[in-house]
């Protein structure tokens, strides 16, 4: 197996991981991940679509399944009516939190047979690709 090879089956096993967790919310793993993306701060809809490598029509139909469950709403920007923000309810928020936090408990498992030096080295090498994707948390809006 080659690394392209590893890489694959790394993502699949994460994915694997991540909607078993969603499940347990009775999420998707794309409504999850919607949710985690506002939970601190409403986003503009734009930003959301290409932060989540997403076409803005799918964007919206997610949104749509999501805001029919009340843990999104859309408001248009203050400083723009035509800008489209995109927040959490405070049901959204509670759900947001508790799966996120789940995630950032149980993820790291997959990675359990792992040395200490090995789980560091791991973390090390994610945070880096992370940082240099332009996809995390800090990034604003």
């Amino acid at each position: 197996m080659d690394y392209g090879d590893k890489l694959f089956w790394l993502s699949v096993l994460i994915q694997r991981r991540y909607a078993q967790l969603c499940a347990e919310y009775d999420l998707t793993p794309s409504q999850a991940t919607l949710l985690c993306a506002v939970k601190d701060e409403p986003r503009q809809m734009a930003y959301l679509a290409a932060s989540l490598g997403m076409t803005k029509n799918a964007l919206s139909q997610l949104v749509d399944r999501t805001e029919r469950r009340g843990l999104v709403s859309r408001a248009s920007s203050e400083q723009d009516r035509r800008v489209i923000m995109l927040g959490v309810t405070p049901a959204g928020k509670v759900l947001a939190e508790a799966v996120f936090a789940e995630t950032v408990k149980r993820l790291p498992d997959v990675a359990g047979n792992l040395d200490a030096d090995g789980q560091r080295d791991l973390e090390r090498l994610a945070t880096a690709i992370v940082d240099a994707s332009g996809v995390s948390a800090s990034t604003s809006s």
